[in-house]
């Protein structure tokens, strides 16, 4: 089993966090700041890093810049534990590349109930990703395995998360599909506890679709709809 990674400076929400996720079968490690953790990558890849935003010197969302700009990083999970709840730093978040997000205070059993989802889901698309099969819906065409999105002959560049929608939203060409249902496969949330935040990503995800952003069709009262593909 791979490792899980948590980046924290206080030591005690640290070494409670790790004994958690221990007690729950989970191997599992803590550092305090930044150059532990990438010291760590060097010597392991994790199966999951949790990050907290509020740290020392070089701060959670630097971390995952670096994180996400790194060859040997760029695909590994992350979940943001923070205390910034906002919708504002959630976006910035997530954007940034985040694959989920746990606000404080958060209990010890949420935290484990939370990471183990995560993995789960990691675990559902690696699978089906070996399956590639290329998506197609008009000018647009979506690669899975290769996380490629071509307009036209453009190839558009997107965040982590508006590749997922993306792809969830064409695997479900034809279906409307709600903004919980979105939230929950693609976040991981439960229900209502975000929906603008759907709202954000679908219209960024339309401005750099450019001339394809109509497949991307607003069921009103309800949610999105892909237009049906090939």
């Amino acid at each position: 089993m791979s490792v899980i990674y948590y980046v924290e400076d206080d030591p005690n929400i640290r070494e409670l966090a790790i004994y958690a996720l221990k007690q729950a079968g989970l191997s599992a490690c803590g550092f305090s700041n930044a150059l532990e953790l990438y010291a760590a990558c060097e010597r392991e890849l994790p199966s999951l890093i949790l990050l907290d935003i509020m740290l020392p010197h070089e701060d959670g969302l630097q971390i995952l810049r670096h994180l996400r700009d790194s060859r040997t990083t760029s695909e590994t999970p992350v979940m943001m534990l923070t205390a910034k709840s906002s919708e504002y730093d959630v976006v910035v978040g997530l954007d940034a590349g985040a694959d989920d997000y746990l606000a404080k205070p958060f209990g010890m059993m949420e935290l484990v109930s939370r990471v183990k989802a995560l993995l789960r889901r990691v675990d559902r698309k690696a699978a089906a990703e070996e399956e590639d099969d290329t998506l197609i819906v008009e000018n647009l065409w979506v690669s899975p395995r290769q996380r490629r999105v071509v307009v036209d002959d453009t190839l558009v560049a997107l965040t982590h998360k508006e590749f997922d929608l993306l792809q969830l939203l064409m695997e479900n060409s034809g279906q409307v599909l709600s903004r919980d249902q979105l939230l929950n496969a693609v976040w991981g949330w439960r229900s209502g506890s975000g929906t603008r935040t759907v709202d954000v990503h679908i219209q960024t995800l339309r401005q750099k679709l450019g001339l394809a952003a109509s497949v991307i069709e607003t069921v009103r009262g309800v949610g999105y709809r892909m237009k049906k593909g090939e």
